[in-house]
């Protein structure tokens, strides 16, 4: 067993604080929206220029207008602002957005993302995720321990880099890690999914890790 999509999502959400300015990334921290703790309140935004992002909508009340940087359907809250992708980036280099939860496609040991484009593969871009790396306080990612059966931690990344030593927290389907990107600590287990084991982890880890006692 180990935890489902939701189920990284909803932990994903407990690294929410009040009053945070939160961007999600495509995939599956979209989902992250729907587990937003109780009594917390935090601002989702969005690099195509929305602020306040609401619930995903009901069936039938969609405004094609109304998208976030997937491209998927949002709505709008009484508190929602809209501005140029230009003054969203400025926020986001300017280091005004205080957590980004993103998808990866391989994380080191050291806090190396890999998470825009596989060579070979046609790609539209590498949207606002290097900018996101580069300008947000905290950066978590969140994505499946495995691709294929192959390990997507890694002692290196083999896939272009997003950016270097940004990770600070990674979340898969088998567990949760603190990475310490200063290079001194490494990646540190600290949390076992449910019906995951320390085995499991072991046989799917390239990269080194110590874990938490």
């Amino acid at each position: 067993m180990s935890w489902t999509r939701d189920q990284m999502a909803e932990r994903a959400a407990q690294e929410l604080c009040d009053g945070f300015y939160v961007n999600l990334g495509i995939g599956i921290p979209t989902l992250v929206s729907n587990y937003i703790p109780e009594g917390i309140g935090v601002q989702l935004q969005s690099e195509n220029g929305m602020l306040g992002m609401g619930p995903f909508p009901y069936e039938g009340e969609e405004d094609p207008d109304l998208i976030n940087a997937g491209k998927q359907t949002v709505t709008e809250l009484p508190t929602t602002s809209f501005f140029s992708s230009a003054d969203s980036f400025a926020m986001i280099r300017g280091g005004h957005i205080n957590l980004s939860i993103l998808g990866a496609m391989q994380v080191a040991e050291n806090g190396d993302l890999a998470n825009w484009m596989i060579p070979g593969k046609m790609v539209k871009g590498m949207g606002g995720a290097m900018d996101l790396v580069a300008g947000v306080k905290r950066v978590v990612v969140v994505m499946e321990h495995t691709a294929k059966g192959k390990p997507k931690l890694l002692k290196r990344c083999t896939l272009p880099l997003t950016g270097t030593r940004v990770v600070d927290l990674l979340i898969t389907d088998l567990g949760v890690f603190e990475i310490d990107k200063s290079g001194d600590g490494g990646m540190t287990l600290v949390e076992l999914a449910d019906g995951a084991t320390l085995k499991e982890i072991a046989e799917n880890t390239e990269a080194a890790y110590s874990v938490r006692r």
